[in-house]
C-alpha cells in the first residue's frame, strides 16, 4: 500500500469542531470537577490519599489530529515505590471496613461518574480517538458493570477474605474505563486496596477524573504514571502485591509470566489473540453483513475484533460480495465534526488509530504482506473520511483487506490492532480449523455454518475461549466469564464471580478458574 504523500486533510469547508467540544475546554471542565487531580497543563500521581506533584510531565498528542493534550507525569521507580508502601497500609487498613460500607462508598462513587459522564467520554474521544457514542458506550458499561457487582457482591464474598497485599493494575489505552476502572473498583468492592498504572500511550486525563470521584468516596485507591520498564519491578515483582491484573500484548505478558513462573503471586494476565470468523456450508449472507459492519467499531483496536475471515473456497464468491460493500460504506473520521454547530456529532464507525506510529507500523506490514503475495481485495482512501479542511491525518488509516498474507507476514498469525482485515480460504475442515488456529490462542472466535451441529462440532477445535455460532463473541459484562486459551492469557479467568474470586482468598486448596499450565477448562457456552 502506498505511503500517504501527505497528511493533511482535503476536507469539505463545511465541516468544523463542534462548539464546547476541543480539549481545553474538557481539560478545563476536568480541572473546574476534581482540581486537586488536575493542574495547569499537567497531571497529578495519586497515593496515601494525596494527589502530588510529582514526576516528569509527558508531551503528548491527540491522535484526532495531532494536537496538544495533556499527558501523564511519568515517576521514576523510587516513587513508586513509595506509592506501593502507602497502597499497603492502605490495604490493611481497608480489611477493617464492613462490606456495606464499602458498597456504600462505591455507589456514591458510580453516582459520581454518571453525573460526569459526558465529561468522561469527551476526555476519551481526545486521548484515545474513539467516536462520540462508544466513548459513551464505554462510559456507560462501566457505571452498569460496577452497580452489577454492587447488587450481587454478598454471595459471591461469602467464606471469602481480602488478598495477603493489595492489587496492582497494569492496563492497555483502549478501555482505561470500562476494563481499568471497572476493574479497580470491583476490586476495592471486594475488600482490596488498588494501585494502578495509567497507559502512557492514551486515557490518562479520563482515568484521573474517574479516579479522583472515586477517591472522593474513600476508596482505597492509587494511581501512579511510568514507563513499563521503570515501574514493573514495583507493580509486578514486589513481594507486597497480592495479584497482578495485566491488560496488553504477548511479549510484554509473556515476560511478566515468566517472571511470575516461580511465585505463588495471584494474576491475571490478558493478552491478545488473533481471533477468527470462518464460513462454512453457510447461506446466511444478510446476517453475516450485519455483524461485518459492526465489527469495525472503533477500528478493530479491541481485543475482541475479528481481522481474520477463514472463508470456505466454494462461498467466496458470496463472501466477496457481502464483505466489500461493507468496506465500502463505512464512516470514519474527525469524531467531532459536524456540518453545522446544532448538529449532533457524527456516528461513526471509526476515528483515528491511536497514534500515527501505529499507521505507519500497518502501512508497512502491508506493504511487505504484498510485496511477498499477499493480494489485494480492498484498499480504502482518506478522501472517503469526514475531516476538518487542513486537518493532521497521520493516525488514521482506511480500511484493507488482504487475501491470503504469506506465513512470514505477521498478518498471517497476529493481531494487527487496526482495520486491516485477512482473508484466507480453504477446501476441507482441517485446513478451516488450521488457518482459524493460527496464533496458538485467542480469546473468541465464530463459526458462520447452516448446520448447528456441524458448527458446534468444529467449534470444540478451535483454540478460542468462546465461540459464537452465526453471531460475535465479546468480552462481555456482569456474570458472563471471559478468557483465553492458548498463549492469549495466564492465570485467572474474570467475569462475575470469578473476578470476585481472583481478587479474594477462598477455602485452603481452591483452584480458581482460569488458563493455568496444569490443567484445561473447557470454555464456557
Amino acid at each position: 500500500m502506498p505511503a500517504p504523500t501527505s497528511t493533511t486533510a482535503a476536507a469539505s469547508p463545511s465541516l468544523a469542531l463542534k462548539p464546547g467540544t476541543s480539549f481545553p475546554e474538557a481539560y478545563e471542565r476536568a480541572r473546574a470537577v476534581a482540581p486537586e487531580a488536575f493542574a495547569e497543563g499537567y497531571l497529578r500521581n495519586l497515593w496515601g490519599g494525596t494527589w502530588r506533584d510529582a514526576g516528569s510531565p509527558q508531551a503528548s498528542v491527540s491522535p484526532i489530529d495531532g494536537s496538544k493534550i495533556v499527558g501523564p507525569s511519568m515517576l521514576p521507580p523510587a516513587m513508586a515505590a513509595e506509592a506501593l508502601s502507602s497502597t499497603v497500609v492502605e490495604h490493611e487498613e481497608w480489611a477493617a471496613v464492613p462490606l456495606a460500607e464499602r458498597q456504600a462508598r462505591t455507589r456514591r462513587a458510580v453516582e459520581a461518574l454518571d453525573t460526569h459522564r459526558d465529561l468522561l467520554a469527551l476526555l476519551l474521544v481526545w486521548e484515545i480517538g474513539k467516536p462520540w457514542a462508544q466513548s459513551m458506550e464505554s462510559v456507560d458499561r462501566t457505571i452498569s458493570g460496577v452497580e452489577w457487582y454492587l447488587d450481587e457482591i454478598e454471595p459471591m464474598l461469602a467464606g471469602r477474605r481480602q488478598l495477603s497485599g493489595p492489587v496492582s493494575n497494569i492496563a492497555s489505552w483502549n478501555y482505561p474505563l470500562s476494563v481499568l476502572v471497572h476493574a479497580m473498583l470491583v476490586q476495592t468492592l471486594a475488600g482490596n486496596a488498588v494501585i494502578a498504572k495509567s497507559p502512557t500511550d492514551g486515557g490518562v486525563c479520563a482515568l484521573t477524573l474517574a479516579t479522583a470521584l472515586a477517591r472522593r468516596e474513600g476508596l482505597p485507591l492509587t494511581l501512579v504514571s511510568g514507563g513499563g520498564r521503570d515501574l514493573s519491578p514495583v507493580l509486578v515483582n514486589s513481594p507486597e502485591i497480592g495479584c497482578l491484573s495485566f491488560v496488553g500484548g504477548r511479549d510484554t505478558g509473556g515476560q511478566i509470566a515468566s517472571q511470575l513462573a516461580d511465585t505463588e503471586k495471584r494474576h491475571i494476565l490478558e493478552q491478545e489473540g488473533l481471533n477468527a470468523w470462518g464460513i462454512w456450508e453457510y447461506s446466511d449472507w444478510d446476517n453475516l453483513t450485519a455483524h461485518l459492519r459492526k465489527g469495525f467499531a472503533y477500528g478493530k483496536q479491541r481485543c475482541t475484533a475479528y481481522p481474520r475471515y477463514v472463508v470456505q473456497r466454494k462461498l467466496f464468491d458470496k463472501f466477496l460480495a457481502a464483505f466489500l460493500p461493507v468496506l465500502g460504506g463505512l464512516q470514519f473520521g474527525h469524531p467531532l465534526a459536524v456540518a453545522d454547530p446544532a448538529d449532533e456529532l457524527p456516528t461513526l464507525d471509526f476515528g483515528p488509530l491511536i497514534h500515527a506510529a501505529k499507521v505507519s507500523d500497518l502501512t508497512d506490514k502491508v506493504d511487505e504482506a504484498v510485496l511477498r503475495g499477499a493480494v489485494p481485495l480492498y484498499r480504502g482512501s482518506l478522501d472517503d473520511g469526514r475531516f476538518l479542511p487542513g486537518q493532521d491525518t497521520a493516525a488514521y488509516l482506511a480500511p484493507v483487506a488482504l487475501l491470503d498474507p504469506p506465513r512470514s507476514s505477521p498478518l498471517h498469525h497476529a493481531e494487527p490492532f487496526g482495520p486491516v482485515d485477512t482473508v484466507m480460504v480453504v477446501d476441507t475442515e482441517a485446513d478451516l480449523l488450521a488457518a482459524m488456529n493460527a496464533s496458538n490462542g485467542a480469546l473468541v472466535a465464530s463459526l458462520a455454518c447452516d448446520d448447528e451441529g456441524l458448527a458446534k462440532r468444529l467449534a470444540g477445535e478451535l483454540q478460542a475461549f468462546k465461540v459464537g455460532i452465526n453471531k460475535p463473541r465479546s468480552r462481555g459484562d456482569k456474570a458472563e466469564p471471559f478468557g483465553g486459551r492458548g498463549a492469549s492469557w495466564r492465570g485467572a479467568f474474570v467475569g462475575g464471580e470469578h473476578l470476585v474470586h481472583a481478587v479474594t482468598e477462598g477455602p485452603a486448596g481452591e483452584r480458581l478458574f482460569g488458563n493455568f499450565p496444569d490443567y484445561r477448562l473447557e470454555p464456557p457456552t
